[in-house]
């Protein structure tokens, strides 16, 4: 994934759809409307229901005749006969993430009592993917043959010239194509529209699952509308103070991610992917050297050696990215990540996956960037960055790169947000919240849960002692019976509580996660 897909989860969504706000009458399945709800169409949502709605631009004073916004809404039906109880609506990450996209692909590791209990509801949030789209690209091809060109992140003085040239090029883009639309996809913008859409379902107060960027944005929610928090799981957290530099008006010293210590989270994560490994047998896990010391230096070594010379299209940074990614989920990416770094030792081109079948959707790179850029405070000199590549490089090693440049788009980005909350994070909300997080999580360390426990007005952490990024994605048996507890009761863990992950890395086998 290139710095431009800087999103904390690690899937990239796409649409193709219209990028200006139309101008029109009142929205349509408003507050109090229900969704025209149809089958959807495309392949992958096969027994899903689609729907859209129109939203304010602009909700500040929003009166009929305003510009609008189409919202792309998906849910699965609740599969137990007369048992539904409700909608729990779910956010798969990002800033970018499509509901459209994550909710077919996550839905099975969802609990299976949830699945039974409610109809889970999910949307493209405005800027992104089938919703109405910040698209900075006149089609598909022109965009794959911009981000063709831009490496993960720069090495050396030609690189980082090239790449700062590189997104100062694409804030002009957006900045020409959609300069309405870029003011208005900020987090508030999206938490707004989460409530429209809660009452659009018929529910007077939200369940909702959050994951990664989720989180934001569902205490953002719980601070803009405390008296319609229901039940919310927060699942790896984004610490909502680092995320809005603590409301200053100050330009900030460290990046976003920087701040959230994205790469202190992802050195000890692979810190423990290197460890793990090498107490495992090759045959459970390719790269091991027989012991942790061996397989660190082993990796070490090829770092460097990819770094004076690439193999073939794998440059250091194409490898670093990848590894970077492939910590997210323990199963099966940690296998494949090792299966990738013994093909590059032994000199061989690594197997990368299959292009989908069809004609390619547009890639939506620049629509995460939209949102952070536009919200969270980055230092607004290109030249920075080079400094903060050199400081993250130092504590946390190879991945530090990754993190220290995927926010210099940033630092050129045409838009500030209309509407941005940045604090208070602790109104009193009508129920506790729910928040999860692994203790070794390469995107939002186990320091940022406890830091949203800390800072929302009343939550319990449930700590997930595991790998990769958030629980949904790494199957706990243990978590999903307390988020079904959560939900269907409003019971909490007690203090302190702690999950284990139903399959640890290397393991013999890695079974299939059940949704118990």
């Amino acid at each position: 994934m290139c710095a431009a897909g800087a999103v904390l989860v690690s899937s990239v969504v796409t649409g193709t759809v219209a990028a200006e706000p139309s101008r029109g009458g009142p929205p349509v399945g408003g507050p109090g409307s229900a969704l025209d709800w149809q089958p959807c169409t495309g392949d992958a949502q096969q027994g899903f229901d689609c729907a859209t709605t129109q939203v304010p631009l602009d909700y500040s004073g929003f009166r009929a005749g305003r510009p609008t916004l189409e919202l792309a809404v998906i849910r699965a039906r609740a599969t137990g006969p007369g048992r539904r109880i409700g909608s729990l609506f779910f956010n798969p990450g990002g800033p970018g993430g499509a509901g459209t996209v994550g909710l077919p692909a996550q839905y099975e590791k969802f609990p299976e009592e949830l699945r039974q209990r409610f109809d889970i509801v999910s949307w493209d949030p405005r800027g992104i993917g089938e919703s109405t789209a910040v698209r900075c690209f006149t089609d598909t091809e022109e965009a794959e043959n911009w981000i063709a060109d831009v490496p993960p992140f720069p090495v050396g003085r030609q690189q980082r010239k090239e790449f700062i040239a590189a997104y100062a090029d694409l804030g002009r883009r957006c900045e020409q194509r959609v300069p309405e639309l870029l003011r208005h996809v900020s987090t508030a913008d999206t938490a707004r529209d989460l409530d429209w859409l809660r009452r659009a379902v018929g529910e007077k107060q939200l369940r909702y699952w959050g994951v990664s960027y989720g989180t934001f944005l569902g205490a953002t929610y719980a601070n803009l509308f405390p008296s319609k928090v229901g039940r919310l799981v927060l699942d790896g957290n984004v610490g909502p103070r680092a995320w809005a530099n603590n409301g200053s008006r100050q330009e900030p010293r460290l990046s976003t991610f920087l701040r959230l210590e994205s790469d202190l989270g992802s050195a000890a994560t692979l810190g423990q992917f290197l460890d793990l490994c090498g107490r495992a047998s090759a045959s459970r896990c390719a790269f091991s050297a027989d012991s942790p010391a061996k397989t660190r230096a082993k990796f070490d070594e090829l770092m460097r050696r990819l770094a004076q010379r690439p193999q073939g299209a794998w440059t250091y940074a194409k490898t670093v990215s990848e590894v970077r990614g492939g910590l997210y989920t323990v199963h099966p990416g940690w296998t494949d990540t090792a299966d990738t770094l013994q093909a590059l030792w032994e000199g061989r081109t690594p197997e990368e996956p299959e292009a989908p079948p069809g004609h390619p959707s547009y890639p939506g790179f620049e629509q995460p960037l939209a949102v952070l850029c536009a919200e969270s405070p980055n230092p607004r000199d290109p030249q920075r960055y080079a400094e903060l590549d050199r400081f993250s490089a130092k504590r946390a090693g190879d991945l530090g790169h990754w993190w220290a440049w995927a926010n210099e788009p940033c630092s050129t980005w045409p838009a500030t947000a209309a509407d941005k909350y940045l604090g208070p994070w602790n109104r009193p909300t009508a129920h506790p919240i729910l928040v999860v997080n692994p203790t070794y999580d390469p995107a939002t360390p186990y320091q940022d849960g406890e830091a949203m426990a800390r800072e929302l007005a009343d939550a319990r952490l449930l700590t997930l002692k595991g790998y990769g990024h958030t629980a949904l994605d790494n199957p706990s048996s243990c978590v999903g019976r307390h988020a079904v507890r959560y939900f269907l009761g409003g019971a909490l863990p007690p203090a302190g509580a702690t999950c284990e992950q139903d399959t640890p890395p290397f393991a013999a086998t890695a079974a299939a996660h059940t949704g118990r």
